[in-house]
């Protein structure tokens, strides 16, 4: 496939070396004046931390286009991967340039940390067309995507594309500022500095607590699946139930009842297996790089 990428800065260079590492043209436009030489740096730089990734980087380097403009940049491709300012009005005016020169079936994606689909769409045809793949940074190493939009197809079709590509996407089903990888990590980074702030912990103790407890368990489990093999026998009700009271009763059966129908209570011994390996690795895995700080 021949793939877009308008804006070069540190998202758009990642996933530039990305979609060449898995063996795509890809054509990049960005105004800044040394956008070729920084393309090359970046992927040369990038290219090894591309999980699976063992080729050349030079051949990768063969399959880079750079152009001039973004009508240059989006003529024939397959998908187009906008990686902007995060301005408003410079959006709405950038997709629809986008919608008028890309071909009626190419993918339009955004990788916007924090605008709505139908807020940067406004000035499209049709809006619908407009997707948010909003990646965790860095995108050419870290599995999520996630997307937003209003068409169904169009969602379905960016999920493809982004599964072809490695990663792992998930649809938001609703618009919401910051989606909601970044509205987790803003929670809990707000609490890790009013404990330091308290006087609670220094900066790396609390670092210390984070990737030895949560930041294991989530990195396997997630956190209602987390409680939900915590529980025990009766899994995320009985967790809910005994020690988290501030959850009113209703809002604790709706969960219970949706998570034991996704992770049903009989298999969590199997789950907590697993669990357990995986951790078991990413602690050893620390322990070998513990030298790092």
């Amino acid at each position: 496939m021949i793939l877009a990428i308008v804006g070069a800065g540190t998202i758009g260079l990642s996933w530039t070396t990305l979609m060449l590492a898995e063996g795509h043209t890809v054509r990049v436009t960005d105004p800044r004046p040394d956008l070729e030489q920084a393309v090359r740096d970046a992927v040369r730089e990038f290219a090894p931390t591309v999980p699976g990734f063992l080729g050349d980087v030079e051949e990768l380097l063969s399959r880079l286009e750079i152009v001039g403009s973004v009508e240059q940049a989006v003529d024939g491709v397959h998908a187009v991967q906008e990686n902007g300012p995060e301005r408003l009005e410079f959006k709405q005016d950038l997709f629809a340039t986008i919608e008028k020169a890309a071909p009626a079936d190419a993918l339009i994606l955004s990788s916007t940390s924090g605008l709505t689909p139908s807020s940067m769409s406004e000035k499209m045809a049709n809006p619908g067309r407009l997707v948010v793949g909003h990646p965790f940074n860095p995108p050419h190493l870290l599995p999520l995507v996630e997307l937003v939009g209003a068409d169904e197809a169009e969602i379905g079709r960016a999920k493809e594309f982004y599964h072809s590509l490695g990663k792992v996407a998930v649809v938001v089903h609703k618009e919401i500022r910051g989606h909601v990888a970044n509205r987790l990590q803003r929670v809990l980074f707000e609490e890790c500095v009013n404990l330091v702030e308290q006087g609670v912990v220094s900066i790396p103790e609390l670092d210390d607590i984070v990737t030895n407890s949560i930041g294991v368990r989530w990195a396997t489990v997630g956190p209602f699946l987390a409680f939900h093999l915590g529980g025990g026998p009766g899994g995320l009700r009985h967790m809910m139930a005994h020690l988290m009271p501030y959850i009113p009763d209703d809002v604790q059966a709706r969960l219970a009842d949706q998570v034991e129908t996704v992770y049903p209570l009989a298999d969590n011994t199997k789950r907590a297996e697993l669990r357990d390996r995986q951790q078991l690795e990413i602690i050893s895995l620390k322990g070998r790089d513990d030298d790092v700080r």
